[in-house]
């Protein structure tokens, strides 16, 4: 414990003398004593050179306690002041002595029992009140109860703080302590009071104004806490102020002048590590990833081993789709944090999405290892944490189309319980359903319903593997169930309509939309109602009516995958605004660039713009991440043949077909298979003249 040195050098010179003085007195002879009448017994007479000697020792000792490094001397030093007290017991000096070496040295009940004393007979003693104050303050923040009986620490505080603004009103921290103390009361406007009055002394002062600011925001008037601080002119704010200003402009959802706040902050303080951090995460959720991007750079040279700024660089560079660039960059931040789970997930994420399977499993196997306890017991953010590699793990063996390892390591998840286990379900059925093998994928969604009844969306799931399996009436008998229990709720009206909808019963299904209308209070109700109606029209080919509802997706969440996909394929199908379609899909692309649907309407539009080494490139990409979808198969084949290249275009024609033969007939499009067929023998055709052609000139 550090000791500050309190005894003045002439208090030195002082104290060697009485040192020797009280050596010289041990060593005297004894006097004999005088015969003396009996008086009058009178109050004892103060030696006060007892007293000084003593305080000057316990003065010695403080210092060698502070200078060598040995508390024992302190309690040494009390005992001296006892003696210097004992001496002359009404010294106030020496009492408040006492009691400030008891608060230093942790002694608190010590102290305040101390300094009560002495306020007793000198009530209007200002540093008194002041040490008693420190005492009050130490116990508030330590959470001990009052030594004294009677009202709780925080209301002695206060009525202490009180008497000490009333004894020296012009003091702006006590004032600002008071005000603080009134805070934690919940008294906010006596704490406003207090903090007015110390703004007035000195209106420049940055704690004054802060602290102002900081009340008004949190008794929720953000507008004043604004203006508290915008008071202050630009020239004379400092960096907290402006990152006080930031703070309380997010609040309002106002990023633009919290963006310019902190850059105010970045000039007053330029070599701030974390000023920079929190106007480059500021800029990223203002969704300006170019100056965010620049901005967490900065962060990184001047701390190259700022793991969370690389974590961010990764991030915005996936979002640019600069996918190698993203992969170097989260490698840094797992360098520089090897435990991160955070940038373990977005390194598989990227070598999955690179295609580097092997190299996302391995990582996403590193990462569950590293999430696993040997005693199998898991508090719930280490359950989800670990499902979550889990899902990815499982994900990215499906996409190898390794089924048994897919379907282990969702079994994994299944086995950790609890509410993980469901989405270790829909993880299987979804691997069992993608490999076509329907009977599996209905006995996986058969045991989801089992293991949780009450969940309706695993019913759903197990009505859609049902009519996969050729079992229509079952499936929509388990959605009518819910509706009959719940007809006031508008998500299972939808879920109805979009099982009819993938029927073609568009008479049900519209009388499904009907009924959920009137009742949808959500917005994600809302987006799923507007989006199957646009959906069930475009298979109906009102395609027109279609593009409505999809627009009026888009209106409400621009940032849709879904529907920009949907929306931006039927455009580049059925019309030629294949400009407007190839940004919608590309945005689709940019949000999720692992689904395979997504980059086969990638491929499809950048086919229809003749720009066929993009369209092939994104095409084999929708095959590795989906090659059971027998469309994908007949759009390569149609750019093979487009460029020459027929046997390659025949061989995808006949995957084609045989993906279509065992696809659900719900999920064929009238004359879709006969198309296919149609191409495949014409292509056959031109293989045979090819062949014979090239034979007779071998021969």
């Amino acid at each position: 414990m550090n000791f500050r040195f309190r005894v003045s050098p002439l208090w030195l010179t002082f104290a060697g003398v009485l040192l020797a003085q009280h050596s010289l007195a041990q060593n005297a002879p004894v006097a004999t004593p005088v015969q003396v009448s009996p008086q009058k017994s009178a109050e004892p007479v103060p030696d006060r050179s007892q007293a000084y000697l003593h305080a000057a020792l316990a003065g010695i000792y403080e210092e060698q306690a502070n200078s060598e490094g040995r508390p024992d001397y302190i309690a040494q030093a009390i005992e001296e002041y006892k003696k210097a007290l004992a001496a002359d017991p009404k010294s106030s000096a020496l009492s408040s002595s006492l009691a400030d070496l008891y608060f230093r040295a942790g002694r608190s009940q010590d102290a305040e029992q101390t300094v009560r004393a002495l306020l007793k007979n000198t009530p209007e003693d200002l540093a008194a009140h002041k040490l008693l104050g420190r005492i009050l303050l130490r116990q508030l923040s330590e959470g001990q109860s009052a030594a004294s009986a009677g009202n709780t620490v925080l209301d002695q505080a206060v009525s202490e703080f009180e008497k000490i603004i009333a004894m020296q009103p012009k003091n702006v921290e006590d004032r600002m302590v008071l005000g603080q103390l009134y805070t934690i009361k919940h008294d906010a406007k006596k704490a406003e009071e207090q903090f007015r009055s110390a703004h007035a002394i000195e209106p420049d002062s940055e704690e004054v104004v802060l602290n102002l600011a900081r009340l008004y925001a949190e008794s929720g008037d953000v507008n004043k806490a604004v203006k508290a601080i915008e008071d202050v002119p630009e020239t004379d704010r400092s960096a907290r102020m402006e990152l006080a200003l930031a703070s309380t402009y997010e609040q309002q959802k106002k990023l633009k002048p919290a963006i310019a706040a902190l850059r105010r902050a970045v000039l007053l303080e330029p070599g701030e590590s974390r000023i920079q951090s929190q106007l480059a995460q500021m800029l990223l959720n203002d969704n300006q990833l170019d100056e965010a991007l620049a901005a967490f750079r900065e962060v990184t040279k001047e701390d190259a081993d700022n793991g969370s700024a690389w974590l961010h660089i990764g991030e915005i560079l996936r979002r640019q789709a600069h996918y190698d660039e993203a992969l170097t960059a989260i490698r840094k931040a797992r360098k520089a944090d090897p435990n991160s789970l955070e940038a373990g997930y977005n390194e598989g994420l990227l070598q999955d999405v690179l295609g580097h399977y092997n190299e996302a499993a391995a990582t996403f196997e590193q990462m569950v290892d590293q999430t696993s306890h040997a005693n199998g017991a898991y508090t719930t953010e280490e359950r989800n944490n670990r499902s979550i590699f889990l899902e990815r793990l499982g994900n990215v063996y499906r996409e190898q189309n390794k089924v048994d390892q897919s379907i282990a390591a969702y079994q994994k998840v299944i086995d950790m319980g609890g509410d993980t286990a469901v989405n270790g379900y829909r993880g299987q059925v979804a691997v069992y359903t993608e490999a076509k093998n329907y009977d599996r994928a209905v006995e996986a969604a058969r045991k989801a319903v089992e293991t949780s009844p009450a969940d309706r969306d695993l019913k759903m799931i197990l009505s859609d593997v049902l009519v996969d399996q050729g079992k229509p009436d079952e499936a929509v008998a388990i959605i009518r169930a819910i509706v009959d229990k719940s007809p006031e709720d508008s998500t299972a009206w939808i879920g109805l309509a979009q099982l009819n909808v993938r029927l073609h019963r568009w008479k049900d299904a519209d009388e499904a939309l009907s009924k959920a209308t009137p009742l949808i209070s959500k917005k994600e109700d809302r987006l799923n109602l507007l989006f199957l109606k646009g959906e069930s029209a475009e298979r109906q080919k009102h395609y027109e009516l279609s593009e409505q509802f999809f627009r009026q997706v888009l209106a409400i969440q621009p940032d849709n995958p879904q529907a920009l996909n949907y929306l931006g394929y039927m455009l580049a199908d059925k019309t030629t605004r294949l400009t407007e379609a190839l940004k919608m899909i590309r945005h689709a692309v940019e949000l999720d660039p692992m689904d395979g649907a997504f980059l086969d309407s990638l491929g499809w539009c950048y086919y229809r713009l003749g720009q066929y080494e993009l369209a092939e490139e994104n095409l084999l990409h929708a095959i590795e991440r989906d090659g059971s979808d027998p469309t994908v198969h007949d759009h390569l084949g149609d750019l093979y043949e487009k460029t020459g290249r027929i046997r390659l275009a025949a061989q995808q024609w006949e995957t084609s077909l045989a993906q279509f033969a065992k696809t659900p007939a719900v999920d064929i499009e009238p004359g879709d298979v006969s198309k296919v067929q149609r191409k495949l023998e014409s292509a056959r055709i031109r293989l045979a003249k090819q062949d014979s052609i090239d034979g007779v000139r071998k021969q």
